[in-house]
């Protein structure tokens, strides 16, 4: 990892995340500030942000990432939570940072961007979060470590909610929530999403506004089918509901349930 000394938040920084609700601990604000100055300096030698600038940083990427705290804050003590297609670490790098109580999964399939989020996350001291260098698709279909088994689910610059929706939706308990940060266009993915929505046993719980965008609460009503998720890169390829083709529905009561032997289903 690169030498740097953290970046300090830019003026007015304090005030935004307070309207929002956001206290900070002490060594909270030097460990993003390690975070950012990592990420920048990092970007130099492959791309991880086209942000560059460390002031709309602290705003694009820590503030950004933040909003969603006061919704983890309702989760139990301990709560599993993954990052799917982490990237630069947010927001899964800040919320590990500032929610020291929960555990983070951060899941990114593109090795040079898992190999900085690990070192990133030891030098920032974060002995809650975990790394896994993988795809989403992949995660989905391991009924022994990561299917069914978050509480929440988090992506950010991933993909339209149709697409994103399958990739986390299996992650998920039954109850649990993905939280989705997304920009103005929110209603239209929703839209857009509902037959994708409806095929993995989720709807959407709620949007909530931001100071940089919105954040789409969807709540895993029920076991998610076994055909979900598809294979690497399909639903990208071919989103669930969107276009001339579309998934089978499942035949009534196929809720889900691996097979009774254990083993993953193919």
């Amino acid at each position: 990892m690169p030498t740097v000394s953290p970046l300090p938040p830019p003026l007015g920084f304090l005030a935004k995340a307070e309207e929002f609700g956001i206290a900070f601990d002490e060594g909270d604000l030097g460990r993003l500030g390690m975070y950012l100055a990592l990420l920048l300096e990092t970007n130099k030698s492959f791309n991880l942000t086209a942000i560059t600038d460390p002031a709309e940083a602290w705003e694009r990427h820590v503030l950004d990432s933040l909003t969603l705290v006061p919704t983890l804050g309702e989760l139990a003590a301990g709560a599993e939570i993954v990052d799917v297609g982490s990237g630069g670490g947010a927001p899964g790098l800040v919320l590990g940072s500032v929610c020291p109580g929960n555990r983070f999964t951060l899941v990114e399939a593109t090795g040079k961007k898992a190999r900085f989020l690990e070192e990133t996350a030891r030098a920032m001291g974060l002995a809650n979060v975990r790394v896994i260098a993988d795809r989403a698709e992949n995660l989905g279909r391991d009924h022994r470590e990561h299917r069914e088994k978050y509480d929440a689910a988090l992506a950010r610059a991933v993909g339209r909610i149709a697409v994103v929706a399958e990739l986390v939706i299996p992650l998920l308990k039954v109850g649990g929530l993905a939280l989705l940060t997304k920009g103005r266009q929110a209603e239209e993915e929703i839209a857009e999403a509902k037959e994708a929505l409806f095929l993995l046993h989720a709807a959407v719980a709620g949007v909530v506004e931001t100071p940089t965008g919105r954040v789409v609460a969807i709540e895993k009503r029920r076991q998610t089918p076994r055909i979900y998720p598809r294979r690497p890169g399909e639903p990208a390829r071919s989103p669930l509901g969107v276009g001339p083709r579309v998934a089978p529905r499942v035949p009534p009561g196929d809720d889900g349930d691996p097979p009774e032997t254990g083993a993953t289903p193919t």
